[in-house]
């Protein structure tokens, strides 16, 4: 309208101001929904261990690797570490206190020649995580060692630096020869895995560089299959999917008027003593963008 200068009204301060207020109010609902009715609205994944390893073995046989057995005792060490990492809040393979993942492993009773560790975060199902780690090569190369007999599982859920989130942590190792036998949780038969070369000294382990109730390694080795890979919640309504697509749509219609304002201003020839379309237009732009990628899983 001529009285504000052709400027949409929910270009204006006091309008923008009600949105910002609106979204900020929204975010404490969806909480407290999630907290009253998490099987309602909470953080929807389907990602097993059992799944973890059949998939990770699957990979390793195309290659003409032996497979990997599933490990209680880093099984154990993934689950501790995913807890350390809830409870100390970071997304690090080392703790904020020095805490190391080879620490974890050995606290855990298993005495390694050979370990490693992959982290993956965000992810919705077990067929994107082994995807993320395969299409990194310092992850690719720790899913695909020889130097690799056993592995172990954790998935979690929880709050993690600020974001509700799916945690999977997956710990890699082969004993020394002399160590005591751990106890193994078969999901199938398997190959018997290859005699790696023994190297007495301390080993090295690489640090792999790579996207929400510790729930599902069993603590007793007697422990039956089945309740180790049975790890799922499927809420009605996923929040962080939720979330993000408010906050998409409402990027998207603030990017649309711009630009319908900015066009009404070129075709009518309007003179305003402040405008900077453009420059809101890339910097909604830049945070779309930003919000879809950080939506997706990443790994560490």
């Amino acid at each position: 309208h001529e009285s504000n200068n052709h400027r949409a009204k929910i270009l204006h301060i006091d309008s923008i101001l009600i949105v910002i207020t609106l979204l900020v109010f929204s975010s404490f609902l969806l909480s407290s929904l999630q907290n009253r009715f998490p099987s309602v609205l909470g953080i929807s994944y389907d990602i097993t261990p059992n799944d973890l390893l059949n998939q990770t073995n699957q990979v390793r046989l195309e290659r003409g690797l032996s497979t990997l057995t599933l490990n209680s005792e880093l099984s154990q060490a993934a689950s501790n570490k995913a807890a350390d990492m809830f409870t100390k809040d970071y997304w690090a393979h080392v703790a904020p206190d020095g805490a190391t993942p080879w620490g974890f492993i050995k606290n855990s009773g298993y005495e390694y020649l050979y370990a490693g560790e992959n982290l993956a975060r965000g992810f919705s199902n077990t067929s994107d995580v082994i995807s993320a780690w395969m299409a990194s090569p310092s992850h690719r190369d720790n899913v695909l060692s020889s130097n690799y007999s056993d592995v172990g599982f954790a998935i979690t859920t929880g709050n993690l630096t600020g974001s509700d989130t799916v945690l999977v942590v997956e710990m890699f190792g082969t004993k020394y020869a002399g160590a005591a036998a751990a106890p193994l949780i078969a999901a199938s038969p398997i190959p018997t895995p290859t005699q790696p070369d023994l190297n007495l000294s301390e080993p090295s382990p690489t640090i792999i560089f790579v996207t929400e109730n510790i729930t599902l390694v069993p603590s007793q080795p007697e422990e039956p299959q089945s309740k180790v890979a049975s790890i799922q919640q499927q809420p009605l309504i996923d929040k962080n999917d939720l979330t993000k697509n408010i906050l998409v749509i409402v990027l998207i219609v603030l990017i649309t008027i711009l630009t319908v304002d900015a066009i009404i201003i070129e075709k009518k020839k309007i003179i305003r003593v402040v405008s900077h379309n453009l420059d809101h237009i890339i910097y909604l732009i830049i945070i779309l963008l930003t919000i879809i990628i950080i939506g997706r899983g990443v790994v560490l």
